[in-house]
């Protein structure tokens, strides 16, 4: 019995540093690859921090480090401007749905919100192609391909996540606290803002980072939703794919990697001490 439980233990260590290491292994051969000294390619020719002080140098003179500056700037203005859409949209329509609908309604909303989490993001593309098409028609250059369409683009799955997330949050609430606030009196607004706004937070900001790192990784809908000036760093790699990746791509990377692991600490840390 004893044996079984150790090699049982052992199996699972064995199997958790695996996935670990399926994890984590690509992102720190990126940011190894970064101090390359070598312009494109993975043949190691030396370390060298010349990529990281290339994207800070003057734009003038480095016409390159302009334009990742602008990929990255296009990149955290979209998953920042289409999380924060999503997040607030996502939390009223989990708390819409929360209210004691028929069973009926209950159901069909529940598949709406579920659709756009499983549909397959090519099929999804198409869809948003076509709906711009249309409202190219009715409303002439407000969805012509830009940073707009691929704003709207990333809301419209985004929402789906969100709102799942904050919705199994308020089912594991349960209404006892509720019904204790509406017993002391307390207002509607009380209620929400004293109560439930409080006990979601760790789930509107899991949500939060959720959509976030969704729309950093998205491809498919960025493809077919962006314009000449809306690149962002997806697009911009599988661009330079086709001359081969160069080492400033692997910076840039590296830096956006530590800025979200930043972000996540910080917003881990916010978390807790509201929760406190």
């Amino acid at each position: 019995m004893k044996l079984g439980r150790g090699l049982w233990r052992a199996l699972t260590t064995i199997a958790a540093f695996f996935g670990f290491a399926l994890l984590y292994l690509p992102l720190f051969a990126v940011a190894v690859y970064s101090f390359n000294a070598a312009e494109r390619g993975l043949l190691w020719t030396g370390f060298s921090v010349r990529w990281y002080l290339d994207l800070f140098a003057d734009p003038e003179t480095n016409r390159r480090a302009l334009e990742i500056r602008e990929v990255a700037v296009n990149t955290l203005m979209l998953g920042g401007a289409s999380t924060l859409i999503a997040t607030v949209l996502g939390t009223l329509l989990a708390l819409g749905m929360h209210f004691p609908w028929p069973t009926s309604v209950s159901r069909v909303l529940e598949s709406i919100v579920d659709i756009p989490a499983v549909a397959p993001d090519i099929t999804f593309a198409a869809v948003l192609v076509m709906a711009f098409n249309v409202l190219r028609r009715v409303v002439d250059h407000w969805f012509e391909p830009s940073m707009t369409t691929m704003i709207i683009g990333h809301v419209t799955f985004e929402i789906a996540f969100v709102t799942l997330i904050v919705r199994s949050r308020l089912i594991a609430i349960g209404p006892t606290l509720s019904e204790a606030a509406m017993d002391l009196y307390a207002s509607p607004w009380i209620h929400f803002r004293r109560v439930t706004l409080p006990l979601l937070w760790p789930a509107i900001v899991g949500g939060a980072m959720l959509a976030f790192t969704l729309s950093l990784n998205d491809f498919v809908i960025s493809f077919f939703t962006s314009g000449p000036r809306s690149v962002t760093l997806p697009l911009y790699v599988y661009q330079s794919q086709m001359r081969g990746v160069r080492t400033d791509l692997f910076a840039i990377s590296t830096l956006l990697l530590i800025g979200v692991a930043v972000s996540i600490v910080l917003l881990e840390r916010l978390t807790r001490w509201r929760h406190n």
